[in-house]
C-alpha cells in the first residue's frame, strides 16, 4: 500500500486537472495561516475523497455541482466549476441545457445569473 496516493495527493491532482495551477497550487501556496486549513479540507476531503468516489464519473459530478450552485445562486463558484466541467468533458451545449433546465426548479433569475457567469468563462476559454 506504500504506492497508494493519499487523499491530499489525489485531491491536488484533480484540482490541477480541473482548475489549473490558479485553482490548485496558487490557492494553496497563497493561503494565509488563517485560510490554510480551508485549503487542506477542500483538497483532502472535497477533491481527495468526495470527488474520488465510485459510481458517478467526474463529468456527472461537475454537472451536478453546477446545478446545485445554480440553485444556491453562487455565481463565483459557477465560474470556477464551469472550468472544471469543461476539463471533465462537459460540452458548452450540455452546460447550456443544464442552466436552461434549472429555471424550472430554481427560477429564471437564478438561471440568468448562472448562464451569464458560465458564458463569461466559456467565452474566455474559447478565446485562448
Amino acid at each position: 500500500m506504500a504506492d497508494q496516493k493519499s487523499n491530499y495527493d489525489l485531491g491536488l491532482e484533480l484540482r490541477r486537472k480541473m482548475f489549473g495551477p490558479q485553482g490548485a497550487d496558487d490557492q494553496i501556496d497563497n493561503a494565509s495561516d488563517y485560510m490554510a486549513p480551508l485549503q487542506d479540507i477542500v483538497t483532502r476531503i472535497c477533491f481527495g475523497e468526495g470527488w474520488q468516489r465510485p459510481v458517478l464519473d467526474k463529468k456527472t459530478r461537475s454537472l451536478l455541482t453546477l446545478a446545485m450552485l445554480t440553485a444556491m445562486g453562487r455565481t463565483h463558484e459557477i465560474k470556477i466549476h464551469t472550468r472544471g466541467a469543461i476539463a471533465n468533458g462537459a460540452t458548452r451545449e450540455e452546460l447550456r441545457e443544464l442552466f436552461l433546465h434549472s429555471y424550472l426548479y430554481c427560477g429564471i433569475p437564478m438561471m440568468v445569473d448562472a448562464m451569464r457567469a458560465s458564458d463569461e468563462v466559456l467565452t474566455e476559454l474559447e478565446a485562448k
